[in-house]
């Protein structure tokens, strides 16, 4: 299968959120056993959550006004200066440390994940300056308005049958599918995606996110 034949899905994450990191790492798995090729872009729960922060719990709106920047903020500038490529290996490099290593979301984690994946340390000073702030709301704005505000991270949009990008938030699953069970969950959420008038199917989460 070469790569112009494969079916392109843009994936919008905030490294910050656990339940995108498992749905991207399913999303991984969906690229070995179907012809998919992941594309990622950086959202924002800082700047989704803006409209109405003072309605969150006051620890979420602490993190929202200030610890929830640095990471996106720093992806975008990789993204800037090193091209769009660089974006998976870093999420990889950042994900792996903040939800699985449960390492703190600080400067000495990010520079370690810059420094991972081969990209300059000074890239961690964009977490404390609003420098990439416009690149960062467009990006954010492009995933959104695919799918629509009343929504939260991860955003996945793919080519519909009309050839008008189909997008969806989720799934949300824990853990990971892999193998087999990745394969039916793609072709089933591209399934009920795809017809109009769709909109949701949702259960009660009785599990935390399982990272393997």
């Amino acid at each position: 299968m070469t790569d112009t034949a494969k079916t392109p899905a843009d994936f919008w994450f905030d490294p910050l959120c656990p339940w995108a990191w498992m749905t991207s790492r399913w999303m991984l798995e969906v690229e070995k056993v179907r012809p998919v090729e992941v594309r990622w872009h950086v959202m924002s729960l800082a700047v989704l959550n803006e409209p109405k922060l003072d309605e969150l719990p006051e620890q979420y709106q602490e993190m929202m006004r200030g610890p929830a920047w640095g990471p996106v903020r720093v992806c975008i500038a990789a993204a800037d200066k090193h091209g769009d490529e660089v974006l998976g290996p870093l999420y990889t490099a950042l994900g792996t440390r903040f939800h699985n290593q449960g390492l703190e979301r600080n400067r000495e984690t990010i520079v370690a994940a810059l420094e991972e994946v081969g990209l300059p340390a000074e890239l961690a000073d964009a977490a404390d300056t609003d420098t990439y702030d416009d690149l960062l709301r467009a990006s954010h704005k492009v995933g959104i308005d695919l799918v629509g505000q009343d929504v939260g991270t991860p955003v996945i949009a793919v080519p519909g049958s009309d050839g008008e990008q189909i997008a969806f938030f989720g799934p949300v699953v824990t853990p990971a599918p892999k193998g087999d069970e990745a394969a039916k969950l793609w072709d089933g959420t591209l399934m009920v995606a795809s017809i109009p008038g769709f909109y949701e199917i949702k259960r009660t989460r009785t599990v935390g996110p399982i990272f393997d």
